[in-house]
């Protein structure tokens, strides 16, 4: 079952929860069960535009998911850490865009996507925090 998970701290600085996404309906008591770590709370994400197919639940779902992987790049703590995970064999397509800058990327990037802008960009040059090499995340809903 394909599936894809990020983590994110917890209020109290020292505890991770997961936002886990998957494809079809699971029991909640199968998930805590399976899961025996503690609580399990278990939401559908019930805002997909009608008529969106499963190509669109899919960008809801992983836009709700973006905005937790956004959140792990500027936390120092989860440094070298997973940023989210996916079951095995559905791993994202790796697609190489090359650019003589990170502007020149983005805009080719914008381009593979027929055009369709960003609608969030991350920038490690403004990461007050960030010591390791330049990088930049973009997300495209």
């Amino acid at each position: 079952m394909p599936y894809a998970w990020v983590p994110e701290f917890h209020a109290d600085g020292s505890r991770f929860h997961l936002h886990f996404a998957v494809n079809r309906y699971v029991r909640k008591s199968l998930v805590a069960q399976v899961w025996g770590r503690g609580i399990v709370d278990m939401r559908r994400i019930d805002d997909v535009p009608v008529g969106a197919g499963r190509l669109g639940e899919a960008r809801v779902a992983a836009g709700y998911l973006s905005k937790y992987l956004g959140k792990s790049f500027s936390d120092v703590r989860i440094a070298n850490r997973h940023r989210y995970d996916v079951a095995q064999g559905f791993q994202p397509e790796r697609i190489p865009i090359w650019g003589t800058s990170a502007q020149d990327v983005v805009e080719k990037s914008t381009a593979y996507f027929e055009g369709a802008f960003p609608s969030w960009l991350w920038n490690s040059s403004e990461a007050e925090e960030w010591f390791a090499p330049p990088a930049i995340a973009v997300r495209w809903t």
